[in-house]
């Protein structure tokens, strides 16, 4: 497993990283909030401490949970109950105080991954009125006729079309397309949907949803 640890400190860090790496895992470190959020596409799971040098960690998940659901495991020396209970109900999927027996901590971080492991995949061809969107062979067509969507645009038409009838986040969206949803420049994302809208010619199957996102399909 692809484990992305967020501690500052050199020495929990080094002990850690090789405990993970001894049990299986692939440890890549970082010291930064910012650095979470720039790669957290490339990890499986997050370790994070609290006690980062330039964002809270708990800053940090909030804007995780913004447009991720990666499994995140707290490991922190606030043990207070404010702190505990803010951290799971910005979604924490569980929350270890130090000093913590690594035998606990591995127990605890397979236990996520397993509640975390997807069901098996749903159909993976999504029809809203005439519009059918085929992810896996990256095809649209509109009353059985193709059209043609550049890269960029497809993949914004397929985050939306993979989550048919529910509202997608702005942040959300450029995460996903774009990589990062805190350096992507948004008028990119209205630039593409124009041109989406336009090429289907259906502008009723894609809505709008102010200060917040977008909707494929109700």
């Amino acid at each position: 497993m692809r484990v992305l640890l967020a501690e500052d400190d050199d020495g929990v860090a080094g002990a850690l990283t090789e405990a993970l790496y001894d049990n299986g895992h692939a440890p890549a470190r970082v010291k930064r909030g910012e650095d979470v959020l720039a790669r957290h596409r490339q990890a499986d799971l997050l370790l994070l401490d609290l006690g980062l040098p330039d964002l809270d960690g708990l800053e940090v998940l909030r804007k995780l949970r913004a447009v991720s659901p990666l499994p995140v495991v707290v490991l922190t020396a606030r043990g207070d109950e404010r702190s505990v209970v803010r951290g799971l109900r910005l979604g924490a999927d569980d929350y270890l105080v130090k000093p913590v027996r690594l035998a606990e901590l591995l127990a605890r971080i397979e236990a996520v991954t397993r509640r975390a492991t997807p069901a098996a995949p749903a159909a993976r061809t999504v029809r809203v009125a005439d519009v059918e969107v085929d992810l896996d062979a990256r095809r649209v067509t509109v009353g059985g006729a193709e059209v043609r969507l550049t890269t960029k645009e497809f993949e914004v038409l397929a985050a939306l079309a993979a989550r048919a009838g529910t509202a997608v986040s702005r942040q959300q969206l450029m995460d996903e397309v774009w990589g990062d949803a805190f350096l992507a420049v948004s008028r990119s994302l209205d630039v593409h949907l124009t041109q989406v809208r336009a090429k289907l010619g259906r502008p009723e199957v894609l809505t709008t949803i102010r200060g917040f996102g977008y909707r494929f399909g109700d």
